[in-house]
């Protein structure tokens, strides 16, 4: 077994970790915020639109059971990457498609996929994801985690 970690954000994050859990290989997700500043956010806070954070979702993986790059065919499937600062009905920083790499492969696969989703003709616009280091990772808190699976519910709108 081969555990890595993989930080995914794509709009609202309760659709987005419900999602990712059902991938076979996936152990484990968390949602929560990252790429802003404030330590320790809120999702109030994070809604303020005003400390840089993205909802994201951190998937931790077996990675001799599925690969980062079946991940990240996952993310852009699952939202639409062409839009800037929103998902659906959402919109802010907060819900930028963003991706989190946690090492030099995870980018260098991460930006060879958007290059070619963007050279494939799959979406009208450029995809608009962004690829960057990780930060601290912020857990939300626990009302957040596994919000749709809690509620009975499958997915939302995205």
């Amino acid at each position: 077994m081969s555990i890595e970690k993989a930080t995914f954000g794509a709009g609202c994050f309760w659709g987005v970790e419900a999602k990712f859990n059902e991938i076979i290989g996936v152990i484990d997700t968390a949602a929560g915020y990252e790429g802003g500043d404030l330590e320790h956010p809120t999702y109030k806070d994070v809604c303020t639109d005003r400390t840089g954070h993205a909802e994201v979702v951190q998937v931790t993986f077996d990675n001799s059971r599925i690969r980062y790059e079946a991940l990240l065919d996952a993310f852009f499937a699952l939202h639409d990457p062409t839009q800037i600062n929103r998902q659906g009905p959402d919109w802010g920083t907060q819900y930028r498609s963003v991706i989190f790499t946690e090492n030099e492969q995870q980018r260098a696969e991460a930006r060879a996929k958007i290059m070619e989703l963007n050279a494939s003709g799959t979406y009208r616009n450029p995809i608009a994801t962004q690829v960057t280091s990780s930060r601290t990772f912020w857990k939300a808190e626990e009302y957040h985690q596994r919000y749709l699976e809690k509620r009975g519910m499958v997915s939302c709108h995205i």
